[in-house]
């Protein structure tokens, strides 16, 4: 049986030890029924450690998991029939179709055989495979398994979907895709998704709350519009340079100790201040140093910024991440 009014997920207290170190450091949150729930954080940060706990792959070390009413932790096996998942790495048979793949998917979950084909062909509709239905699932791009593994992961039409870095390494367009089936899915299906991501932008975009999780602990977790509105009354002067001039940061930041900088990319750096930002002081400066600006424009605050005012991470390293793993 099933809790039919309470959340999604209930997790308390949950740890992960792997020797002496700790993975995941006593996480505790609730996710809503219907919701799309993102867990935003960099590589190494226990976001797949902590959906392999909840997806019964990995065995706490600590604490408690509920999904809808049942408890996960004693019994792993207790709530996968409600669970779609979908790790980050594909797990299809490379040998078999597309159309072969889901077929097989759907046997592991006891359809029939009418059942199962009907629906095979309802979802290679859905994600746009039809035509590559009957090609072996290792000619497809990166972009077409990804959307068949996703298919795999809703063939039983789960309540609950588990979504680990789903767009990760693939093409701009397939991840536009990628999202907006992920949204289709949580309006007109209802299901409630748990999606894991590095990608600042995606989880903006995507997620009715978020949860920051750095170095295995949650250190914030809020709806995007409460975060961003968080950062009213910051002030935000982003400047462009000719040439790269990675080292402006940190010249800034010695410089101009009342505000914080941050370096978006090589030829690109962000202030952020509490206080109204005048420009003068900043262009005399990028003049005496010989580095020629070509824009300075205000900003308005985004997740990124709340991002790194509450982790203290920069976002370029969330940019190297995503061009690494992209790789």
């Amino acid at each position: 049986m099933t809790d039919a009014s309470g959340p999604a997920i209930q997790v308390s207290g949950l740890t992960k030890l792997y020797d002496s170190f700790k993975a995941v450091d006593q996480i505790s949150f609730e996710v809503k029924r219907g919701e799309i729930y993102g867990f935003l954080g960099p590589n190494g940060a226990g976001k797949t450690t902590t959906i392999n706990m909840l997806t019964g792959l990995a065995r706490p070390s600590g604490g408690s998991i509920s999904i809808f009413g049942r408890d996960h932790t004693v019994d792993a096996r207790s709530g996968q029939d409600l669970m779609g998942v979908v790790p980050s790495e594909n797990n299809l048979y490379e040998e078999l179709d597309g159309f072969e793949n889901l077929s097989f998917c759907a046997s592991l979950y006891g359809m029939r055989k009418a059942e199962r084909e009907k629906r095979t062909r309802e979802l290679l509709e859905l994600f746009g495979l039809i035509a590559a239905g009957k090609k072996k699932f290792a000619a497809y791009s990166r972009g077409m398994q990804r959307r068949l593994t996703i298919a795999a992961g809703i063939i039983h039409n789960p309540p609950i979907l588990f979504l680990d870095e789903p767009t990760t390494g693939i093409d701009v367009a397939s991840a536009r895709q990628i999202r907006q089936m992920i949204r289709q899915l949580n309006k007109q299906n209802g299901a409630t998704v748990f999606l894991t991501t590095h990608y600042i932008e995606e989880a903006e975009r995507l997620c009715d709350r978020i949860a920051f999780i750095v170095a295995g602990k949650v250190v914030r977790i809020d709806s995007v519009e409460s975060l961003v509105e968080d950062m009213h009354g910051q002030h935000i002067m982003q400047f462009s340079f000719e040439g790269a001039h990675p080292q402006a940061r940190d010249e800034l930041q010695r410089e101009f100790q009342s505000v914080a900088c941050e370096l978006v990319s090589a030829n690109i750096v962000r202030i952020v201040s509490p206080e109204r930002i005048d420009i003068v002081p900043f262009i005399r400066y990028f003049e005496s140093k010989g580095i020629e600006v070509t824009e300075a424009r205000k900003l308005q605050p985004t997740l990124e910024d709340v991002f790194v005012r509450v982790t203290g991470l920069a976002a370029e390293e969330m940019r190297k991440e995503k061009e690494t793993k992209g790789k």
